[in-house]
Formats: C-alpha cells, sequence, structure tokens
C-alpha cells in the first residue's frame, strides 16, 4: 500500500511538472494612441491627479492588454491563460514546453513577440538550482493568544505617534495591500472603524479571479496572513489597540495561493500593481518574497536578487516609475538573504528587529548583489502585536509584520507631505534612521525615525523657497538620478568630496538626468545644484 501511494506522488509530480509556466510577450496593444490623449478611459481620475501631481507621464504601458489577443491564446490546445499584465504587455501562461513553443510557428499568432520560460533552462542552456529555503510564512504559523495587548512600543520605536498626535493618522491616502487571504475583514469587529468611515475600498482575488476578495478561507482560518497584515495598519479595537494608519483607506489584492509556491504569484502580484495604479493607490504593501518554489527549476539564484532579474522586481520598477511606493517585507530567511521584490533599488525593503530595537535574527540580510543597500530600514518585526481573523490579538514574528508597520507610518508621513515623491519619502526616512551614517546588511539605516523626517522636510521646504531638486537612491553604489522642477530647462551638478575637491560635474536635462559614480570611493560627497537664478547644496553618499 505505502509503495502505491508512493508511486502515485511521483506520477502526480511528474504531471505536474510536465507542465511549464512561461511569459508570452506580445507585440503591440489597440488604441493607444487614443488612450492616452484621453486617460479618464484608462484609469481612475485619482490615479490621473496623483501622476500629475508628480510628473508622472501616462504612456503605453498604461493602456491594457489587448484582450482579442488574449481570447486567441486561449483558443490554442493545452494552453491555459493564468494572468496578464499591461506594463509588460505580457500574459503568464501554463501547458506543455511543446505546446508553447508551437505558438511562435502559429501564423495566427504573429503578434507574439517573444517567450521567456520560467525554466530559464528552456531558454538557454544555463540552469539554476539553488537548495530549498524554508516556506515565506516559516516563521509566521506559530501564535501566543493574549486578550489583550498594546501596540504603543511598535509606534513609539519609530516616534509616529507625534504625527498621530497632530492627526496624521493616513486620512486621505490609500494604500494597497496585496497578500495572501483576508478572512473575516468585512465582518470582524477589529475593522469596524474602517467599514464605518467608508475606507475599506473592495479589492480582488487574483488567484480565484473573484472580486470576492474575503472568500478564501485558509485553515486554520485564524493563520489568515492578510488579515494579521492589514491589522497591523488598520486595525483599531478602542483602548486596546491602534494600527499604524487608522484613517487611511485600502484596497485588498489576494494575489498569494498558499496552498503551492509557483511563478503565476510574481504575475498575480504585477496584475495587482498595475490595478492598484488605475485606481490611484498611493502606497503597495507587499508582506511576500520570491526566491524558489515548488519546482526547483523556476528557481532563483542568490545572484539573481540584482534588483532587475525576478519578474516581480521587474514589475515593481515600473510601480515605482509610476508613482507608486512600495513597501516590502525583506524576508524571513537570514543569511540566506533577501528575495524578490525586496531587492529592488526603488522598493522599501523592511527588515525586522525586537521589542529593544536589536536585530531579529530571522530578518534576511543584503549583500553586495542587490544594487543598493538593504533592508532600507527596520520596524518591530519580533513579536509586534496585531489581530487575527477571530478578532484576537495577538503576537507572531515575521518581516511580514514589520513592514506592514512601515507602511501605514509611511501614510501618515504622506498625509503630513502630500507634495512629497516616492522617492522624497523614502530618503527622508533613511536619512532619519538610528544608523544612516554607518547602516550594515541587517539593519540597513536602522529604526526610522517619523517626526524627525516630518521636520526635516518642512525645513528643507523653509530654505529651498520653492527650488525642489531630488537625487537618489541616497547611498548609492552606481547612477545617481536627478529631478527637478519642470519649468526649468537644465540645471549644472558639480560633486565634491569631504575635503572639498571637485570630482564631477554634469549637465542635467530632461534627457540626461544620471551620474555614474561607480568609480568614486566610498563616502560622503556633496553635489551643488544650480539653476540660472538658485542654488542647493545636497548630501550625497556613496556605497
Amino acid at each position: 500500500m505505502k509503495k502505491l501511494i508512493f508511486v502515485s506522488i511521483l506520477f502526480f509530480q511528474f504531471c505536474a511538472f510536465s507542465q511549464e509556466d512561461a511569459w508570452v510577450y506580445l507585440t503591440d496593444k489597440e488604441d493607444v494612441a487614443s488612450s492616452i490623449a484621453n486617460p479618464i478611459t484608462i484609469l481612475t481620475q485619482k490615479a490621473i491627479n496623483r501622476k500629475t501631481k508628480h510628473g508622472v507621464s501616462i504612456d503605453a504601458r498604461d493602456v491594457p492588454v489587448n484582450e482579442s489577443y488574449i481570447s486567441l491564446l486561449k483558443n490554442e490546445s493545452g494552453i491555459s491563460v493564468l494572468a496578464k499584465s499591461k506594463w509588460f504587455n505580457a500574459v503568464h501562461v501554463r501547458g506543455t514546453e511543446i505546446d508553447i513553443k508551437n505558438l511562435l510557428t502559429n501564423p495566427d499568432l504573429a503578434f507574439i513577440d517573444h517567450i521567456d520560460f520560467a525554466d530559464k533552462s528552456l531558454n538557454s542552456s544555463k540552469t539554476s538550482k539553488i537548495n530549498k529555503v524554508k516556506s515565506k510564512f516559516h516563521l509566521e504559523n506559530s501564535f501566543v493568544d493574549f486578550t489583550y495587548g498594546d501596540t504603543q512600543n511598535q509606534i513609539d520605536m519609530i516616534n509616529l505617534d507625534d504625527l498621530h498626535v497632530t492627526d496624521y493618522t493616513g486620512e486621505g491616502v490609500t494604500i494597497g495591500v496585496i497578500d495572501a487571504s483576508f478572512t473575516n475583514v468585512n465582518t470582524m469587529g477589529a475593522f469596524q472603524r474602517i467599514r464605518d468611515n467608508g475606507n475599506l475600498l473592495g479589492g480582488y482575488d487574483f488567484v480565484n479571479r473573484t472580486a470576492d476578495v474575503y472568500a478564501y478561507d485558509p485553515r486554520p482560518a485564524n493563520i489568515s496572513h492578510g488579515t494579521q497584515v492589514l491589522s497591523t495598519m488598520a486595525g483599531f479595537i478602542q483602548n486596546n489597540y491602534v494600527g499604524t494608519a487608522p484613517d487611511a483607506s485600502y484596497y485588498l489584492f489576494r494575489t498569494e495561493d498558499d496552498g503551492s509556491e509557483n511563478p503565476v504569484e510574481e504575475s498575480y502580484w504585477v496584475e495587482a500593481a498595475e490595478r492598484a495604479d488605475s485606481l490611484g493607490v498611493d502606497i503597495i504593501n507587499t508582506s511576500l518574497g520570491y526566491l524558489d518554489f515548488d519546482n526547483s527549476r523556476y528557481n532563483y539564484t542568490a545572484s539573481n536578487m540584482d534588483g532587475n532579474t525576478a519578474f516581480i522586481t521587474k514589475g515593481a520598477n515600473i510601480a515605482f516609475q509610476k508613482g507608486l511606493l512600495l513597501v516590502t517585507s525583506a524576508g524571513n530567511s537570514g543569511a540566506s538573504g533577501v528575495g524578490a521584490p525586496a531587492d529592488s533599488e526603488f522598493v522599501f525593503s523592511i527588515g525586522a528587529v525586537n521589542s529593544s530595537g536589536n536585530y531579529a535574527s530571522f530578518s534576511s540580510v543584503g549583500s553586495a548583489i542587490q544594487p543598493s543597500l538593504k533592508p532600507d530600514v527596520v520596524a518591530q518585526g519580533q513579536l509586534p502585536y496585531m489581530i487575527n481573523a477571530n478578532n484576537t490579538i495577538v503576537q507572531n514574528n515575521g518581516t511580514s509584520f514589520s513592514s506592514p508597520i512601515m507602511a501605514g507610518a509611511v501614510a501618515c508621513l504622506m498625509q503630513a507631505l502630500p507634495n512629497k515623491t516616492n522617492a522624497e519619502i523614502m530618503q527622508l526616512l533613511r536619512e532619519s534612521a538610528s544608523q544612516f551614517s554607518t547602516p550594515d546588511y541587517q539593519l540597513g539605516y536602522g529604526i526610522p525615525d517619523f517626526q524627525a523626517a516630518l521636520n526635516t522636510a518642512l525645513s528643507i521646504n523653509d530654505v529651498e523657497e520653492g527650488f525642489s531638486f531630488l537625487l537618489y537612491p541616497n547611498p548609492s553604489k552606481s547612477l545617481v538620478y536627478f529631478k527637478y522642477p519642470l519649468n526649468l530647462s537644465e540645471v549644472k551638478v558639480t560633486l565634491y568630496n569631504i575635503i572639498g575637491k571637485q570630482v564631477k560635474t554634469l549637465l542635467v536635462s530632461k534627457n540626461n538626468n544620471v551620474m555614474d559614480i561607480s568609480l568614486l570611493s566610498k563616502g560622503i560627497y556633496i553635489a551643488r545644484i544650480e539653476s540660472e537664478n538658485s542654488s542647493i547644496s545636497l548630501k550625497l553618499i556613496k556605497d
């Protein structure tokens, strides 16, 4: 009997792994020019307003995938279409290797540009295998139940209470939560406040393709990951519990199938990010990370965590360009390193500390492979308080919770500084953090101080008198990007080392806004930015 069961398991695995996952990239879209000329046909007014405020252009990536192409692909023998991405103009398909490759030879599918298999060995002769690491939830399945809890420490640690006192509680800011499940969010008492205030805006389950984002019910139900994540931001129990952004608005998106690990979840995530962008979301929290999969042929290697290889990371990079601020858990893999999309330099990656502010041993560490220092900052991720799907206050471990604690706090700062861009907000928080001058791969720049970040921003506004200039990422290992007021045609940037010696100069324009500092020595530099009528000096750190 045992032998029969074993053979059955092998047969099941063979059948499952004979099915391949791939991204099919398309050549064009429908009505691109007219859609861009009439953006209200493809975006909400809130999304248009956010892009306009931050100088983000509406382009072909905002136009939906051609649905007639998708219909033709769905009709192909052996092909299942599981997800689509307007940013990449691609669809995620599943089928046998032969059936997928046959798509390229079908003359009726001339709209296919190229195909990228999740198993990279099918694209080239190279194979990539790494040792299996623990599940992304491996430290998040043990619960300690309390009848009373207090979020005071996890809020005090980042000095967020001062912002709350001055009525910056996330009001007017919209957060998209991309996660695994949201059991009972639409009924339980901890979220009564956001429901009564009209701040629970709905969402979508991309795994089951249903607008009922609350329907999926994990077993046991109280481990509902998304419910707990959301509670650290939006939870409110009078006199017992206050999340970091109790008055923000929330969209909920399920992209994680916690019964398996497959690259299609990356595609679901990109779809959710695209929808969040279209809906005018300001911040995305992602308490998920990807490095390896049930089928080891799909695994990413450590060297792939370079900020521009994983599909989800490339999607996150576009989301940043679209003006979204992405807050992501660094991961729970300790020395095994960060996963995707936390490896992106354009993602605010959050590590974990304990209640005393010391490094939590499970928190993923960064490395020189990432294009910028990871994690960016940290918050309490070892035994913070949250609320489970039974409406019970509990404690738990994981960067899955330090990330939303930070995301809610970011919403409060964004409310206080509505004209700051995603890059500016992230940089203010890095500079406010406890070890900004001496960062490392465990804590990044350390524990941010939200009141200090707000004070710095207000003082900068007073000094600049309308001359707003941004350089990012800062610190940087190689490339530094510059952004400046739209009314200027160009500005001059001169870089000086700490003893005042000029080391680089650049005339920055709309078509030339990048400086390469990869050959400079590590240390602190001063960037002097000059226009015809104004000037400002900013500190730049070379990693």
